[in-house]
């Protein structure tokens, strides 16, 4: 397993972020970073209709496209190069899947691109139907060059509601193999259910709970032909760290014994909440115990946090399997303001009895503190 890159925060961490900006973690516009929408979903769900539903639909954003097929001959390129005024842009990676094998390429055409990208608004990333968003996540975010002229704006899931309950169901020969179809729910921060005129009610509503279940935090837009109000898909900016205060406080209240039929699912979304300061020190030791040994299993988290003696500062952090990025928040406490720890965790086996046991036990206690530093 691999170690982790950036480090969830040490009492250190928490003091030195106090008095830097709250822009420099999550605020991209501050940088005038180009937006990057990633596009997934299954084989065959409608992405690059998708794609060419964007291009010829709006007329306000200047879009590049970056298409990876996998397979030595490129098809899709050319319906979405119809849609372009200047083909040119259209850049297909065409040697292997960008978050398997190639990850460089993405890093290599991203790169080619730096010096053009005032030339357009925004990135359409399309990938593979068999892709994983994980790697492209990390590479763009750990880079330097990529972090410092790109950032994602969104991931946006398509999702074929005739077919995708039967990818859902597929089972793996190897047991600790992937199904790419839940991965890609699960990172998603937009759904769409696409074909919806291909089912019957009964059938969109039960793979919309059961989408639901596996990604609380994820709007779901119905859809047929991949079309979507556009408002709705460019500019989020919703894969960030303040999307923890977006999350529907309902999805905090759920009782674990309310839970038990999402146990049917593999990959599962657990919240949890509770009041109290934490300790920093514990909290980053439990933090890196969980993703050592958790890493592969969970797939996105992310949380709201209130530290002993941080003052009003509000802090958020948003991890990628092992991976997490922390920082102050825009807005701090509110004097009027419940101060609530609020964690998400979307992956497989997860528990939230025993999360929400470990994370409470980070809560900060004063005199067991004390008994703490006099030992030291």
């Amino acid at each position: 397993m691999s170690e982790q890159t950036t480090t969830p925060p040490t009492a250190d961490d928490a003091e030195k972020a106090t008095t830097s900006t709250t822009t420099k973690v999550d605020d991209p516009s501050t940088n005038k970073l180009t937006p990057i929408t990633v596009i997934t979903g299954f084989l065959g769900a409608g992405k690059t209709t998708f794609v060419n539903y964007i291009l010829k639909e709006q007329n306000d954003w200047k879009i590049c496209v970056l298409e990876n097929e996998f397979g030595e001959v490129s098809i899709d390129d050319g319906l979405v190069a119809e849609s372009m005024d200047a083909p040119e842009d259209l850049i297909t990676m065409d040697n292997g899947c960008v978050c398997c094998s190639v990850r460089g390429d993405l890093v290599r055409t991203l790169g080619q691109l730096v010096k053009r990208r005032h030339d357009f608004d925004a990135i359409l990333l399309e990938t593979t139907g068999l892709a994983d968003p994980a790697p492209i996540v990390y590479t763009i975010q750990t880079n330097s060059k990529m972090s410092e002229n790109y950032f994602i704006d969104s991931i946006v899931c398509l999702a074929d509601a005739k077919h995708l309950p039967i990818h859902l169901n597929e089972i793996k020969p190897n047991p600790t193999d992937v199904n790419e179809a839940y991965q890609q729910v699960a990172f998603a921060d937009k759904i769409l259910l696409n074909k919806i005129d291909l089912v019957s009610h009964e059938e969109k509503l039960s793979l919309e709970t059961r989408l639901k279940n596996i990604n609380k935090t994820a709007a779901i837009l119905e859809c047929t032909k991949s079309k979507v109000p556009l408002d709705q898909i460019l500019g989020l900016n919703s894969f960030n760290m303040e999307s923890i205060l977006t999350v529907d406080p309902d999805f905090f209240d759920t009782q674990e014994g309310d839970e038990s039929h999402h146990n049917l699912e593999v990959v599962q979304s657990v919240g949890v909440t509770f009041k109290g300061q934490l300790h920093a020190q514990w909290f980053n030791m439990f933090m890196m115990d969980l993703l050592r040994e958790r890493a592969a299993d969970i797939y996105r988290s992310k949380g709201l946090l209130s530290f002993h003696g941080q003052g009003n500062i509000k802090f958020v952090f948003q991890g990628v399997h092992e991976q997490i990025n922390f920082g102050p928040a825009s807005m701090p406490w509110q004097d009027n303001e419940e101060r609530l720890n609020k964690f998400v965790f979307i992956g497989k086996n997860l528990n939230k009895i025993e999360l929400t046991k470990s994370l409470m036990d980070c809560l900060y206690k004063e005199e067991e503190t004390e008994k703490t530093d006099n030992k030291e």
